[in-house]
């Protein structure tokens, strides 16, 4: 609101100190972009233009005259039509010594380049907040645990069970496979409810640290910055349980490094209990 009593400060100066100007009107729409507002000041000001109360239109800049470049470019259309001259204070525009197509192209380069410092503002600030330890992220939640009235992290029981099921039965010989009838012979319902589940899930949940209390955020690849938050939320398996699967995990992996590069191994890991 602050920023928006300078805007119109500036601009009724601006108007009072130009010869022959006149001041008409102040147009102003108060709404968020997600909100799709109908505008109603913006569509008064174009009535004003059609009843031609107005012959000048100055607005700080691009952005504040559209909420995208479509929509820009379909507010000047209509008002050079009307004969209206638009002003963009702040980048210098001006529809009466601007022709018409290199406008256009001015705009859309504009408009390119805020979506583009856009961009890098939400990734700063998504940034920030995981730094900080305020990111919504930390709490996003998992197979075995829900929100509780306050966002945060806490044990579904009935989930949790069955993710200590799987940790005990991988650990005691299973393979995932294996996990996978024995779960679906216990009726045991996937994640999203199904019946039927995916080894791809079974392998994730396996090395999913959540299930420790830790959270691991922004960790892209190996030279990417990242955070760790531990003891973010209560744990369901046990940090000792967790490593010894995943040492288990190594050991059964078909997949070895050599000099040479990555080789599999000339049999897969299987066990008696899968029948």
């Amino acid at each position: 609101m602050n920023s928006l009593t300078n805007q119109v400060s500036a601009l009724t100066r601006l108007t009072a100190s130009t010869p022959n100007w006149l001041f008409v009107d102040t147009y102003i729409d108060i709404a968020s972009g997600k909100a799709k507002s109908n505008r109603k000041a913006f569509h008064r000001l174009i009535k004003d233009c059609e009843s031609k109360d107005l012959e000048i239109v100055i607005t700080k800049n691009i952005s504040q005259f559209g909420r995208d470049t479509v929509e820009v470019l379909e507010g000047l259309n209509k008002l050079r039509e009307l004969g209206v001259r638009v002003i963009f204070e702040q980048e210098g525009l001006d529809t009466a010594d601007t022709d018409s197509a290199l406008m256009i192209t001015i705009i859309e380069s504009i408009a390119q380049a805020e979506n583009e410092s856009r961009s890098e503002n939400i990734k700063w600030g998504y940034k920030r907040h995981v730094a900080q330890g305020t990111s919504k992220l930390y709490n996003r939640k998992c197979y075995g645990y829900e929100n509780d009235e306050n966002g945060l992290l806490g044990i579904k029981n009935e989930e949790a069970r069955n993710v200590r099921l799987i940790f005990e039965l991988y650990f005691g010989g299973f393979s995932i496979i294996g996990i996978k009838r024995e779960l679906e012979k216990r009726g045991i319902k996937t994640p999203t409810g199904k019946e039927k589940w995916s080894k791809r899930t079974i392998d994730v949940m396996l090395s999913n640290e959540k299930y420790i209390g830790v959270v691991r955020l922004l960790n892209a690849g190996e030279h990417q910055e990242h955070y760790v938050s531990e003891n973010n939320h209560p744990a369901i398996i046990s940090k000792e349980q967790f490593e010894a699967v995943q040492i288990e995990k190594k050991n059964r992996s078909n997949v070895v490094k050599t000099d040479d590069g990555v080789k599999r191994k000339s049999r897969k890991y299987s066990s008696k209990r899968e029948k």
